[in-house]
């Protein structure tokens, strides 16, 4: 139902598009009313007449119209999860919607008024205010938001009263400090519009448990305070309590509505479970040669064996591909969220924005395609936000009103790639310098390219509050972005033309349980340094070595120097080659920036299984994992920006250069 009313042409509605959405309305109430989910189906049939009324020619597809039709889907999906969760609802929110559908039927939908919200904002109870139960999750403040912020955001809307739920706090001795544990239950007092108080949780949305409902009079009705109506939730609901004007504790709901269980399964393709079973089956008839061998085997069957050997290594290399395969999951499942998202916000923000997706059907791994949505959403968001320009400026720059955003996604080599793109105002250099300035980012010596600038924006400390409208999400970092897509292994870069607009380009592996490696020996240890990381490998000429003020050492690689960092040196253990003419120099391309990492020898390339470290110890910096080799020891897999990290941690001392990179 909402891809199809996102892709209705207000105006000149397409009569197959219209059928498409009736036909899923009607297929909603039917199955509601056969199992008994009578919220539902009453909800649907409202909205199937409605609907049915614009497939029959009686009323318009106007603008007003689909907004009201999009938010019905919101609270019909809202209905659909509480019901599947078996929780208690809330009538107030969808008896608002239900009313909106009503008058739409009447004839008496109208437009906002210029800078008037839409009749649902004004819902029962707005001209008291609004009652908020805020639960943020305890990752929130790892994306870069704060609740406090977000609180003092109302408090600039009218009259807050704010009870702190301590009920999630931890002992001290399993507290993690970055970890956010505490849940607000607000009373927002004032004649204040509901797309107000919406416009202030977008940011945070996917990042906690919300609900909002209005304030209801002194005088309210018996239906109204709980007495026989049904409760519905929306989808962006969850419940809360609030009191009465008595003073008695009055209780909107029993129970929370548990929240949607992770998806635990997919959908795979039967061709790739034909290919499954083929690989098993060529595994078995290799296994059945290579147990006949064994019952008779002498040293004439050699090269028999060898032979067997090589077919058991050709066929559990093809059954891994396979495998892998299987977990492989369109990006189109990220990139679907998108249309409605950019539709919302390109509306509040009073912008005209066309959203452009290519290459939806680019696989990846699905455990990467789960943890990349996040990060899209907020480069997503400021690109709305910061990125396209308002019709009257777009028009005096001489572009079209109608902003473009381009979501691509493609395979290059063993990475996916996602390019997210505006033709917005883009990054003014002089501004984000001043900006870094300020912050003690920069100083005023430094001498950057623009696109050495653009990449100061990852910095941790560059997104505060004083450049929230200015560069970046409400309270999002970029430096939060950067570091969520390096924990998946990946990278991002910025490109950007001032007037013409930006560019960020995401790499990300195909899997995250396997990676190609090259193993290199330090001293007695072997480590992997990733082959995606790897430029080239080098012998280390005396001649090219020089040093920075006594203290860097870097290497003179063609047209350009490069910082050298000593492995050994990093993790404290003893080298088998101090001097650098011994070594070897492994060039790698670490954020952007290209480094020599020096190691005692190169042990060759294989596919390396990864293992977790956090899982089963924690978190070692400069270590993004471990493998057990065929030799069945155990080695480290290098987090190679995490390496350079801690070589710049080790060599910095008082008057030594500064050195400006986007960690």
């Amino acid at each position: 139902m909402e891809q199809g009313l996102l892709s209705l042409d207000v105006g000149a509605v397409d009569a197959e598009v219209i059928n498409t959405i009736f036909r899923a309305a009607h297929s909603i109430k039917g199955g509601s009313g056969t199992f008994g989910f009578t919220a539902a189906a009453s909800f649907t049939h409202v909205m199937e007449t409605l609907l049915d009324e614009v497939r029959a020619g009686k009323r318009q597809a106007t603008r007003p119209l689909v907004d009201l039709l999009l938010r019905s889907v919101d609270c019909l999906r809202g209905i659909l999860t509480a019901t599947r969760g078996g929780g208690d609802l809330n009538a107030s929110v969808v008896d608002a919607i239900r009313g909106e559908l009503e008058q739409a039927l009447n004839g008496e939908l109208a437009a906002p008024a210029a800078g008037q919200a839409p009749a649902s904002d004004h819902g029962s109870g707005a001209g008291e205010g609004w009652h908020i139960d805020f639960r943020p999750h305890a990752h929130m403040m790892l994306t870069g938001n704060d609740p406090l912020r977000i609180i003092k955001a109302l408090s600039d809307l009218g009259e807050v009263e704010a009870r702190p739920d301590l009920a999630g706090l931890p002992s001290l001795a399993d507290m993690e400090p970055e970890n956010c544990y505490l849940a607000w239950t607000i009373l927002l007092r004032g004649p204040i519009a509901r797309v107000q108080v919406d416009e202030t949780f977008d940011w945070v949305r996917e990042d906690c448990d919300l609900a909002i409902a209005p304030i209801e009079p002194p005088a309210a009705s018996p239906a109204a305070a709980g007495g026989g109506a049904a409760a519905v939730q929306t989808a962006e609901a969850a419940q809360g309590s609030a009191e009465s004007p008595s003073g008695e504790r009055r209780q909107v709901s029993e129970r929370r509505v548990p929240a949607a269980p992770q998806e635990t399964s997919i959908r795979v393709g039967i061709d790739k479970i034909d290919s499954l079973i083929n690989m098993v089956g060529e595994l078995v008839i290799t296994q059945s040669m290579l147990n006949t061998l064994s019952d008779r085997f002498d040293a004439g069957m050699i090269d028999k064996l060898r032979s067997g050997l090589t077919q058991l290594a050709r066929n559990t290399r093809e059954l891994q591909e396979v495998v892998l395969k299987i977990r492989m999951l369109p990006i189109s499942f990220s990139f679907n969220r998108f249309p409605r998202l950019v539709r919302d916000l390109s509306g509040k923000l009073g912008k005209r924005v066309e959203l452009r997706i290519s290459g939806e059907q680019t696989e990846l791994d699905k455990t990467v395609l789960e943890k990349i949505g996040d990060p899209l959403v907020h480069l997503v968001r400021n690109a709305l936000d910061h990125g396209i320009e308002m019709p009257e400026v777009r028009r005096a720059s001489g572009k079209p009103e109608v902003g473009t955003i381009h979501l691509v996604a493609c395979h290059e080599g063993g990475n996916v790639v996602i390019e997210i793109s505006d033709d917005g105002a883009g990054l003014n250099p002089e501004r984000v310098f001043r900006k870094a300035l300020e912050r003690g980012l920069v100083t005023a010596e430094d001498v950057l390219s623009d696109d050495q600038i653009a990449e100061l924006i990852f910095l941790p400390g560059f997104s505060t509050a004083e450049q929230v409208s200015d560069l970046s999400g409400r309270g999002v970092g970029m430096d939060v972005v950067r570091r969520n897509i390096k924990e998946l292994g990946g990278s991002i870069e910025v490109r950007s033309s001032l007037g013409k607009g930006s560019r960020f380009v995401i790499r990300l592996p195909l899997t995250l349980a396997i990676l190609d490696g090259q193993l290199v020996s330090v001293g007695d240890q072997t480590y992997i340094i990733p082959l995606v990381s790897i430029v080239e490998s080098l012998q280390v000429r005396k001649d090219c070595v020089n040093s920075v003020v006594g203290m860097t050492e870097v290497y003179r690689l063609r047209d350009q120097y490069i910082p050298i960092v000593r492995l050994h040196r990093v993790l404290d253990i003893a080298a088998n080659r101090t001097e650098l003419e011994d070594g070897l120099l492994v060039v790698v391309d670490a954020d952007g920036q290209r480094v020599g990492i020096l190691v005692d020898d190169l042990m060759g390339q294989q596919q390396v299984v990864i293992k977790s470290l956090e899982s089963n110890f924690q978190r070692i910096d400069g270590i993004s994992g471990a493998t057990i080799l065929g030799t069945g020891t155990v080695a480290m897999i290098l987090d190679i920006p995490g390496i350079v990290a801690l070589s710049r941690l080790k060599s910095a001392a008082p008057g030594a250069p500064r050195i400006v990179r986007a960690a």
